[in-house]
């Protein structure tokens, strides 16, 4: 296996081995905070439903399984996929607890190459898995398990607004971060290597200056300052030249295969 890697599975094994389920917080949120407070993540929920009902989905990169109880609730089955050991163990313990085991279940494998039969799945889920892996190697992964009909549905973080890229150097000499995540967060780049194996690529851009509320979203007032801050950028992020600078971006990519 390569040292990469070896780098991403050991940092989010110490992190999951670090945490019980109780200890957890519902959302998932490594910042201390539920995501579907912010307006992509509410968005991400909606579009997933909207296209997901019923359907056969693959988690992406499941971690801990913070995504799987309410995709399984969506989907007719779903299938979360990791290399962390010990980030499986707590998506299984949430299976469990939840009464999912009938509509979920999670794997150890690679999502840089994946174990199942040509157009497996009508969804494939990302949460945000891609600044940990080469996406190169794993878009024609995702193509050839996506049905001709399927969606590839996922959340990245953006990586051109550059104070958002201080901090997380900053989070990689301190540890909270990996030398290739820091490196390889989502961008422009990554959208045009996208289309070279998806006909239709959509993409929506969110939290141009909200990110600047998120340290205070469980404090007095960090709620109301996240609204008032959603509700500055929003036309703001209607222009090209500020969805660059998004924080987030929630992206659609259908009709797969390659050109």
């Amino acid at each position: 296996m390569e040292l990469r890697k070896k780098k991403e599975i050991e940092y989010y094994d110490k992190g999951a081995g670090e945490i019980s389920l109780e200890e957890k917080k519902e959302s998932g949120s490594n910042q201390g905070f539920s995501p579907f407070l912010l307006r992509s993540y509410k968005f991400l929920h909606k579009i997933t439903e909207e296209r997901s009902r019923g359907k056969k989905i693959l988690d992406y990169g499941c971690g801990t399984g913070v995504h799987l109880d309410w995709l399984a609730k969506i989907g007719n089955q779903v299938v979360g996929i990791d290399l962390s050991k010990n980030s499986l163990k707590i998506a299984r313990e949430r299976i469990k607890k939840n009464n999912l085991s009938e509509r979920a279940e999670a794997l150890m494998m690679d999502c840089e190459k994946v174990e199942f039969e040509d157009s497996s799945f009508d969804i494939v889920f990302d949460g945000g898995t891609f600044s940990s892996i080469d996406l190169k190697r794993a878009f024609p992964e995702l193509v050839k398990v996506l049905k001709p009909n399927g969606f590839l549905i996922g959340i990245e973080t953006f990586g051109h607004n550059p104070f958002t890229n201080l901090k997380r150097k900053i989070n990689k000499l301190v540890g909270k971060r990996t030398e290739w995540a820091a490196e390889h967060i989502f961008q422009n780049k990554d959208l045009r290597e996208a289309k070279k194996y998806f006909n239709k690529v959509e993409v929506y851009y969110f939290h141009l200056i909200s990110w600047l509320a998120f340290p205070f979203l469980n404090m007095p007032g960090g709620k109301i300052l996240l609204k008032i801050l959603e509700a500055i950028e929003e036309p703001l992020l209607n222009a090209p030249f500020f969805k660059k600078y998004a924080f987030k971006v929630v992206f659609i990519f259908s009709e797969p295969g390659l050109k």
